[in-house]
């Protein structure tokens, strides 16, 4: 047997260990609800889940994001419809009524006292055992965090991505409009691009048309300058592309594009277009210049994707139904 001593830990001293490894592993989290704990702290080191709920074990639980902008939530009823539909399909119990969670989510984006960033909120079906199926009498979970968000490099915008067909299978169409917290093929995806030198993958599906990236979805500008998206029976239905396809119009009436389209794209339509794109929350709009080794239109970014960034950034600094932040 080892030598090395092992402490049985007090409460106190767990706390002082999370609070050891949040200081020696920074993070930006500035908020976080727990049913479970019936309440918000803003000590990292407490933005805990216990071990046996079946969103840690299982990946048994779904999620969600909105974006928070100069003190106001973002597409957030999008968001949250999403969210709830996500939660039908993974068989989860709401542990309140919809408008109770949007409360909670935008209280709690109050206490975390800044005015950008992201908010992401969780809902699990509870802790209660290790077993496949989830604990009789389990009560489901809902988390909401109030973090930084993500930030990528700025040459995405300037220069553009490069990106492979990813060797890993897209995900059958139930779990991949379903936001469930099993990102096990997105992560491998992004791994298997960066130990390439790249910066990101793309699915495609088994009849030889384009999926989505990792966790960003991915439209075209064709030599005839249509904005083309896939359809979203077997990708996540993303909101910034919804939001995107909704204010696109604009784009023809400058002239810019000649039209917008969902529909099925096959994987030669689109090498062959003009320009492609990757759309999410956190990336909004950023160009892909070079997929499989091979160049995207020009090889550089192009119009479209500058100017549906700047539509979109204008949306979420300007959009009504933005929600105002109470001060907390």
């Amino acid at each position: 047997m080892s030598s090395d001593y092992i402490p049985v830990l007090t409460s106190e001293d767990v706390i002082a260990a999370m609070r050891t490894l949040r200081m020696n592993q920074r993070v930006n989290f500035w908020a976080f609800y727990s049913s479970q704990l019936g309440g918000i702290v803003t000590d990292p080191a407490l933005m805990v889940l216990p071990f046996d709920d079946h969103m840690v074990h299982r990946g048994h639980g779904v999620f969600d994001t909105a974006g928070l902008v100069d003190g106001r939530i973002y597409d957030l009823d999008a968001h949250l419809d999403r969210f709830i539909a996500s939660a039908g399909r993974a068989k989860l119990t709401l542990p309140f009524p919809r408008e109770r969670m949007r409360e909670i989510i935008i209280e709690t984006t109050a206490r975390a006292g800044h005015s950008d960033g992201a908010i992401r909120y969780w809902l699990s079906s509870g802790p209660g055992s290790l077993e496949l199926t989830p604990a009789k009498g389990a009560a489901p979970g809902f988390f909401v965090m109030v973090f930084a968000g993500l930030v990528y490099p700025e040459h995405w915008y300037t220069s553009g991505l490069k990106v492979m067909t990813t060797t890993y299978p897209i995900k059958p169409s139930l779990y991949a409009i379903t936001k469930t917290t099993n990102y096990l093929p997105n992560v491998l995806m992004q791994m298997e691009a960066k130990e390439k030198g790249l910066d990101n993958g793309v699915f495609i599906d088994a009849q030889g048309n384009v999926g989505e990236s990792s966790n960003m979805n991915v439209a075209f500008v064709t030599q005839d300058n249509v904005l083309r998206h896939p359809t979203f029976d077997h990708i996540l239905s993303g909101c910034t592309s919804q939001r995107l396809l909704a204010l696109a119009p604009a784009l023809v009436a400058q002239g810019l594009i000649a039209g917008v389209e969902v529909c099925e794209i096959a994987v030669a339509d689109a090498r062959a277009a003009k320009e492609m794109l990757l759309i999410g929350s956190s990336i909004k709009v950023a160009p892909i210049v070079e997929w499989d080794g091979a160049p995207i239109g020009t090889g550089t970014p192009g119009p479209v994707a500058k100017a549906l960034l700047a539509l979109l950034e204008q949306d979420m600094t300007t959009n009504t139904d933005r929600l105002i932040v109470p001060t907390a």
